[in-house]
């Protein structure tokens, strides 16, 4: 993990060469951020005011801007203030969506969120061992194992992970959870087929193992 306190400290800013070009690790040419509509550059100022550079899958997304501004208030939503499931369970079942779909970027992003959120850099680090790791409650367990059934390719949520969720979250917080999930499995399967890097928010390895 990174030592540093701030997010920003943490962000590696994005080299100007990755803009109008395609380097070897991108699969698709970033978008020149003044060739965007007016309402893309407002949300990469505000990335660039608060991580110190642009996010790198907005200059993929300005592909298809509309979608991408919609995706925005999606998860302005589910990660709002006053949401019902906590901060750090939040990024938590991010990061092992994004373990399970091989997304680099995410796991990366919201690593570093988890760790602004006060979850413990162990607990962070042994996610992939949430099911055996002492530092996961039940309400830990019941989400992840959720969330790796609604993610595993041709898995799908049985029974009895959902019988064991009930037993510990209200069906409004199932709901959000069930949303985040979906959400965090549209933008790490997004990103990992356009092979979009890690931007050194936080130096978290892959799971090992992961599907």
């Amino acid at each position: 993990m990174a030592g540093t306190d701030s997010r920003k400290a943490r962000v590696v800013a994005l080299p100007r060469a990755l803009v109008g070009a395609r380097p070897a690790h991108w699969r698709i040419a970033p978008v020149e951020p003044g060739r965007t509509p007016w309402y893309i550059r407002l949300i990469l100022a505000a990335q660039r005011r608060k991580y110190g550079s642009a996010l790198a899958p907005t200059l993929a997304w300005a592909r298809l801007p509309r979608a991408f501004l919609a995706l925005t208030l999606l998860y302005r939503v589910l990660d709002r203030k006053d949401a019902r499931l906590a901060p750090g369970l939040r990024a938590l079942v991010q990061v092992r969506v994004s373990q399970v779909n091989g997304c680099a970027y995410c796991v990366d992003l919201n690593a570093a969120a988890a760790l602004e959120r006060h979850v413990d850099a162990a607990k962070v680090a042994a996610l992939a061992e949430w099911a055996t790791a002492p530092a996961f409650d039940v309400r830990d367990r019941a989400a992840l194992a959720y969330a790796e059934a609604m993610t595993a390719s041709g898995r799908g949520v049985d029974d009895a992970v959902f019988t064991h969720l009930r037993r510990v979250f209200d069906e409004d917080e199932v709901v959000e959870l069930t949303a985040l999930v979906a959400f965090q499995n549209l933008t790490s399967k997004f990103n990992a087929a356009l092979d979009i890097p890690a931007q050194g928010f936080c130096a978290m390895p892959r799971a090992k193992g992961d599907s």
